[in-house]
């Protein structure tokens, strides 16, 4: 059974790049396939990060009474901890030191470290971040850096070979492999615009931010998270595509944040029940539920009905992908659409346009609410059409409002046991000078927060 041993590595070797072969052999003289040469260009181009977050501490209210401090020689509690975390990134400029990871490693950091692979650590600033595509850009100063080269990740194929470089546990700079399991991964919940690449090279806490490269060391995704029930790997770890990554790293780096344009239309997934009610033999794409009159569908005569099949050359499969797409549009970009009305094809174009925001600072509404910006859920949130509410946009660390404990992305659903669909809503039942009582919803769970 050994002797066809040489023969079948012989077959792996030459399905390798160029960039993955080095000249050795085993004992019966044929060549072994390896990683390092291609790893010990890449991986120089991965940091790890770690960060350092002041967080409030709960405290019970007779301990912040000094009355019953001086009573019972109660000594002055801390107002706040220091927690540390860790992370991953990838140098993707290294001649402005530019390096992206994910908004969750260094979300509500007050101090960012990196290390890099040659030893150095180097204290770096945030220059932007997007929680809904869970993208960040951080930098540090530009000296002897090693960035990565990027490839088309649209052009992944299930099946291919991939490589995840990142910091697990702590451990230090890690590297596993495996394949590419699955694309255009959607609806899992994790963030607000999900297009992610599956893979099951191993993936665990620490390797947020890290890169995943195909055999010629190109960087293909950012990986992001993982689907387990333990918090290890199972197999089953998601990246987002650096097409996508880098879209949001170019907004991050000219505004500071992402400024999505709005299209002005509603759709969900074209099911095989409204194919055949429709009378379409394709299966595949997304029906337009509604178009916000005076908006750049509306301008761009998109109707209610039409099945949207491609967007800027891109064949669209289901709702969300209208909306990654969308999303990720700058503000006067053109959008194509190629739709279907009545059994017949027509082209549409768009240009995306400024969304109306409409927002103000917690402290106009109540004075517990000061260090909040809140506003009203608008087209071009993932939110939109799914919740009556409104959206906390920020959250300043440290202030009345953190103290009280809402969070940046919580959505109001109630304030007073009365329902709050939007900011006129909300300004209807606050009362600056009494307490109040806020239904919030956040992610899949729901909890009270009573100001006072």
């Amino acid at each position: 059974m050994h002797k066809h041993l040489p023969a079948l590595l012989l077959l792996v070797a030459a399905s390798l790049p160029v960039h993955a072969a080095l000249p050795a052999s085993d004992s019966q003289g044929a060549p072994l396939p390896t990683l390092a040469p291609m790893l010990e260009q890449t991986v120089p181009a991965v940091v790890n990060i770690f960060t350092r977050t002041r967080v409030p501490v709960q405290q019970n209210p007779l301990l912040s009474d000094p009355y019953f401090r001086r009573f019972f020689n109660v000594p002055e509690q801390p107002r706040e901890r220091v927690t540390q975390s860790l992370g991953s990134g990838v140098v993707m400029d290294a001649a402005k030191g530019y390096i992206i990871t994910n908004h969750h490693v260094i979300d509500g950091a007050h101090e960012i470290s990196v290390n890099l692979a040659d030893g150095r650590t180097l204290q770096a600033e945030l220059v932007g971040s997007d929680e809904e595509t869970d993208v960040a850009v951080i930098k540090v100063a530009p000296e002897n850096l090693h960035a990565v080269t990027t490839a088309d990740s649209d052009q992944l194929r299930v099946g291919d070979f991939v490589v995840a470089i990142g910091n697990p546990f702590g451990l230090g700079q890690t590297v596993t492999s495996g394949i590419v399991s699955a694309v255009g991964r959607s609806g899992l919940g994790i963030e607000g615009y999900e297009d992610f690449i599956q893979t099951d090279a191993s993936i665990n806490p620490g390797n947020s931010g890290g890169a995943l490269v195909n055999l010629r060391g190109e960087l293909v995704g950012i990986n992001t998270a993982i689907l387990s029930q333990s918090g290890g790997n199972v197999g089953i770890g998601f990246a987002i595509p650096i097409n996508m990554a880098k879209e949001i790293m170019a907004q991050l780096i000219e505004h500071g944040e992402v400024r999505r344009g709005v299209l002005g239309a509603q759709a969900q997934d074209l099911t095989p029940e409204l194919a055949q009610a429709f009378g379409l033999a394709a299966q595949r794409g997304a029906v337009v539920t509604q178009v916000t009159p005076g908006s750049p569908a509306d301008k761009a005569g998109l109707k209610s009905g039409d099945i949207i099949t491609q967007l800027n050359g891109r064949a669209v499969r289901d709702a969300a992908d209208v909306r990654n797409v969308i999303g990720l549009l700058r503000v006067g970009q053109k959008v194509e659409m190629k739709v279907m009305r009545n059994g017949k094809a027509h082209n549409i174009r768009a240009v995306v346009e400024q969304p109306r925001a409409t927002a103000i600072g917690g402290d106009k509404l109540h004075p517990r609410l000061a260090g909040a910006v809140i506003g009203d859920i608008i087209e071009g949130m993932p939110l939109y059409g799914k919740i009556d509410g409104v959206v906390v946009l920020e959250v300043e660390p440290g202030s009345p409002s953190w103290r009280a404990g809402l969070r940046s992305g919580d959505v109001i659903v109630q304030a007073n046991r009365q329902n709050t669909a939007n900011l006129a809503a909300l300004s209807a039942v606050v009362r600056p000078k009494e307490p109040l009582l806020l239904n919030v919803q956040r992610r899949e769970g729901a909890l009270f927060i009573l100001l006072q």
